[in-house]
């Protein structure tokens, strides 16, 4: 019964007509390549708002993972602007930890700001967008 009820349905010419696709179409998809090594590759985003709002005026986490270890760091902070993110990479993790090979992140105003490519330029780091 199953097998005529598809046969029917690939048919019938009003079916084909209103019946939108439920697949995604294939996309070129470019997959990043495995880092090498620890701390080669990290990716970081912002994470909210997050309601209630913290005690101390914190709306959104910034986060970074390595993408090898999945070791994160993350941070609670007040917004989510491209001064913040430079601070964080700056006290949080470059200080701590060192500094990474590339970073990942998405197109966000606050990882596209001139302010973050100058950092990434002065301190020699890949930076590659996603979406």
């Amino acid at each position: 019964m199953i097998t005529d009820i598809r046969n029917h349905l690939n048919s019938c010419l009003p079916c084909a007509q209103n019946n939108h696709r439920r697949q995604k179409l294939p996309g070129a998809l470019k997959p990043i390549k495995p880092p090498e090594g620890i701390w080669k590759l990290l990716s970081m985003d912002f994470h909210g708002p997050i309601a209630p709002t913290s005690k101390q005026g914190n709306r959104y986490i910034i986060s970074l993972t390595d993408i090898l270890s999945t070791f994160v760091v993350a941070k609670a902070v007040r917004d989510c602007s491209a001064t913040t993110a430079v601070k964080f990479l700056i006290n949080d993790v470059i200080f701590k930890y060192g500094t990474p090979t590339c970073i990942l992140t998405d197109n966000g105003t606050h990882f596209t700001a001139q302010i973050m490519n100058n950092l990434f330029q002065h301190l020699g780091v890949t930076h590659l967008y996603s979406t």
